[in-house]
């Protein structure tokens, strides 16, 4: 072989490999918005990356995820969602509430998103649950329905309680407002004589909450299913102890840390399912093209051990309808 032929076939082979290397396609990364905190999410982080498993994406593996969270600081999730699109994910995964997904929603109408929200429709995410159109969908998990119901719960395990509390998280002031008058008027039909609003949206708002509450002689509390108040679970179940106040949440996990009561949907679940979303968009569907998911059980949960605490006796027809019963 002569010298110019054998250097063009040197030069080939050790270029090849770099060539190669550009050609492969890079693996898709998901930007996972957090209105809270990892600490206190972890369960549900482990169960949306359960649901990518499901659809053949495992992290670290064939996809990444970048993480952000807010830290319960709902202000700076503006500036989250656009360092995620600034980033090109391919896919947001907004978690936390309603507020994360319209904060992502105004960061980007291209990049799929998905939500957890309570009622998607009335937040102005999607047209319709199962119409979705443009680029959001997600998971509706009909928070302002289920406040009935745990008036309702909350009522026949302190039928003495004519004066009831609720707990709100007033950021951002829209949706907490469309809470609130849903909660009224559940309370008005429930025959509740007066329901007092406690604001709170940092550590120290709980604290001086509970304050309130004692001085208002409130005597049950309903917790809204704020994302940070479920971040804020120990504080709330000591807080609810030391005032010896029975309080209903909307997730198990507030039960299981010392709290009373707890009736709406897993947010495992929930998580699970917004991962399967997300490997299922990652694979090419389009999110105009995937309903709206909303849970079709909810779990009751009771703590009998902080029933017996609080002086309370736990009605039998509670307990035959509790999915769990922690003692």
């Amino acid at each position: 072989m002569r010298r110019r032929n054998l250097m063009t076939v040197l030069a080939g082979a050790a270029a090849y490999p770099l060539l190669a290397g550009a050609q492969q396609k890079a693996i898709p990364v998901i930007g996972f918005l957090g209105s809270t905190s990892p600490g206190p999410y972890a369960p549900f982080v482990a169960a949306f990356r359960q649901g990518l498993s499901e659809t053949g994406y495992v992290e670290g593996r064939n996809m990444a995820i970048e993480f952000r969270w807010a830290e319960g600081r709902y202000d700076r999730l503006p500036a989250l969602a656009a360092d995620l699109v600034d980033h090109k994910v391919d896919v947001i995964a907004a978690s936390g509430g309603e507020v994360s997904a319209l904060a992502a929603k105004n960061a980007t109408s291209m990049i799929p998103i998905l939500f957890i929200a309570g009622d998607a429709v009335a937040a102005g995410l999607v047209a319709s649950l199962a119409r979705p159109g443009g680029n959001l969908t997600g998971v509706s998990i009909l928070a302002d329905e289920l406040m009935a119901k745990r008036l309702e719960l909350l009522s026949a395990l302190a039928p003495q309680a004519r004066v009831i509390a609720l707990l709100v998280n007033p950021n951002p002031p829209g949706i907490a407002e469309r809470f609130i008058r849903g909660v009224q008027e559940a309370a008005r039909a429930k025959g509740v004589v007066q329901l007092y609003i406690l604001k709170a949206g940092t550590e120290s708002e709980i604290d001086a909450a509970f304050a309130t509450l004692a001085q208002l002689q409130a005597r049950a509390l309903v917790v809204g299913g704020d994302p940070f108040f479920n971040s804020r679970r120990e504080q709330l179940v000591a807080l609810a102890s030391r005032h010896a106040v029975p309080a209903i949440y909307g997730v198990r996990e507030n039960v299981a840390a010392g709290g009373l009561i707890s009736y709406g949907a897993s947010l495992t679940a929930v998580f699970r399912q917004l991962g399967i979303y997300a490997g299922k968009i990652l694979k090419g569907a389009k999110p105009a093209d995937l309903p709206v998911q909303q849970p079709t059980t909810f779990e009751l949960v009771v703590n009998l051990k902080t029933a017996k605490a609080l002086g309370l006796t736990v009605p039998p027809s509670i307990l035959a309808r509790a999915d769990e019963v922690i003692e």
